[in-house]
């Protein structure tokens, strides 16, 4: 097998593309571990990401919601007494 056909295949030379895919691999791993991902069960990992995304999202939900109905209990009540006050009068 020639060197050309060798550094065709690798797509540059071996040696600097082996090391790229190294370091690539280790950084993709590391964001992967961030996620919480484990490489000995890729399945369950990939599951229990999902499930926090999901409980994620429904927990924002809920803590919008409170947040709400806190303030709709100061909000809603002056913006009636305001409309009152404005309020055209009949004639």
């Amino acid at each position: 097998m020639s060197n050309e056909t060798v550094n065709r295949f690798f797509g540059g030379a071996p040696l600097a593309v082996i090391f790229r895919l190294v370091l690539l691999s280790i950084l993709i791993g590391f964001v992967l571990h961030a996620f919480g991902f484990n490489p000995f069960n890729i399945l369950e990992s990939i599951r229990s990401l999902i499930e926090a995304l999901w409980n994620m999202g429904f927990d924002a939900i809920h803590w919008l919601w409170r947040y709400f109905l806190l303030g709709a209990i100061i909000v809603i009540p002056i913006w009636l007494v305001v409309r009152a006050v404005n309020a055209p009068r009949g004639r």
